[in-house]
């Protein structure tokens, strides 16, 4: 069974710099596109990043430039580098991982809640202005 726990959330002043790391157990972490999606309070989750099997990384534009993702296939790990954070970025995040997919996928299919078949329980993140 596939499991996934997120660390590295926090509280953190605008501006300021934060990286969270999903662990996946289970087999097969390198056939599936690993995404983070985070929800604001009141609002409803939303996609912020993922990165496929072919390596391509996808953002969402609130977050483009600022964060970065990446996976580390041999430690079945994923990370979101987060800079020059924003009170907008308060929320809890996300780790989530689809079933096998095509080694290429889309912009559309990576942003899409419904293709995860995994998610993390979440990590908190709190930007203070």
């Amino acid at each position: 069974q596939v499991q996934l726990v997120e660390s590295g959330g926090g509280l953190v002043q605008d501006g300021d710099s934060l990286t969270l790391s999903c662990a996946a157990s289970g087999r097969r972490f390198s056939e599936a596109v690993m995404g983070w999606f985070r929800q604001a309070p009141g609002k409803d989750r939303e996609f912020v990043a993922a990165i496929d099997r072919s390596g391509q990384l996808y953002y969402a534009d609130s977050v483009k430039g600022r964060f970065t993702i990446s996976r580390d296939n041999a430690k079945n790990t994923v990370s979101l580098q987060m800079n020059s954070l924003k009170s907008d970025d308060t929320a809890i995040y996300y780790c989530a991982r689809t079933p096998r997919t095509a080694y290429y996928a889309t912009m559309d299919y990576v942003a899409s809640q419904k293709v995860y078949e995994t998610w993390g329980q979440g990590t908190q993140v709190t930007v203070s202005s």
